[in-house]
């Protein structure tokens, strides 16, 4: 009985073993897949790769460096630049040809994908924009009241939803977070907030602090698994929207190309699947602007209390 139990044990603790590898093994794996998923967004083999449609990630950073290096040498460059530019006016007019016939291709595609998904694709979007309303308004009226009684208490509650409409209604209205900085920079001032921190929070804030945009890549990410039934690692998920998110830029509908590019790039699927980021962004669109832009409301609220002290509100109204 007792070496029966030795063996017991021993095989328990074998197994721990084991399970404990296969997990460092698949830790290791994923993050060896990420980081190889990022060179390949951000570099290609050879010259030619760049024009394809899987590498526009690679050839924005490219076209950046060309840009710098033209300013760099300056006079001597000229000569490339007007090459560029004749291009560019060239590429515009075959565009606006194309154009014309767009409509018929997008119908077609639209044809397609139908036929492929079925009426997966039509309810998944009704089931993403009724989630992504109802999280949007526990963020809206529950974790950014919070924020705004945290910073001041009753008073900074009362303060916030006086003062958060204009911006609200200026950014349903332009689905800008950039437009609606100087509604929502007078909207904080009006608060009680100083004007040091005012203009930094929301200039910035607007770059950088965008729960709305965070909140719809995540949807993005997670539609798109559900539509091709692909593997989802959640740390992934949130990694790639975070930065994502970074590339998403504050002008109406269509501002987030970029980040729709890579998270296809990231998560491995088909540059197919662009245009159903698209549709997604445009549904999502106006209420994520409503979040990225009384987020940052909230966040300067916070911000006064760290930096003036619990009583900014009365010391602010003062001034």
């Amino acid at each position: 009985m007792f070496s029966t139990r030795i063996t017991l044990v021993n095989n328990i603790d074998s197994g721990k073993i084991i399970n404990k590898l296969d997990l460092s093994i698949e830790e290791e794996t994923a993050k060896l897949n990420l980081l190889d998923q990022t060179v390949k967004a951000i570099s290609v083999n050879s010259f030619y790769q760049l024009f394809s449609n899987d590498n526009m990630i690679a050839l924005i950073i490219f076209s950046i460096i060309i840009g710098i290096s033209i300013n760099t040498i300056k006079e001597k460059g000229n000569k490339f630049l007007e090459l560029l530019e004749s291009a560019n006016l060239v590429i515009e007019k075959y565009l606006k040809i194309i154009m014309y016939y767009a409509p018929i291709g997008l119908g077609v595609y639209f044809a397609t994908l139908t036929a492929t998904f079925g009426n997966e694709v039509v309810l998944g979007y009704i089931k993403t924009f009724i989630i992504y309303t109802v999280a949007s308004m526990v963020v809206y009226f529950g974790i950014y009241s919070l924020y705004a009684f945290i910073s001041a208490g009753k008073k900074g509650l009362i303060a916030y939803w006086k003062n958060v409409v204009p911006p609200t209604i200026t950014a349903l209205a332009t689905c800008s977070s950039a437009v609606s900085m100087p509604v929502n920079n007078k909207s904080v001032k009006e608060i009680g907030v100083s004007k040091d921190i005012a203009d930094s929070t929301i200039s910035l804030g607007t770059s950088f602090h965008k729960d709305g945009s965070t909140m719809g890549s995540v949807f993005k990410i997670m539609f798109l698994v559900h539509l091709f039934n692909a593997n989802s690692n959640v740390l992934k998920i949130f990694g790639v929207a975070l930065v994502a998110t970074l590339l998403v830029s504050a002008v109406p509908i269509g501002g987030g190309t970029i980040s729709e590019l890579f998270i296809i790039k990231m998560m491995e699927f088909p540059i197919a699947a662009l245009p159903i980021l698209t549709i997604i962004a445009t549904i999502i669109d106006p209420l994520a602007t409503v979040l990225n832009v009384t987020g940052d409301t909230a966040s300067a609220m916070l911000i006064s209390r760290i930096v003036d002290g619990k009583n900014w509100l009365k010391v602010t109204k003062k001034d």
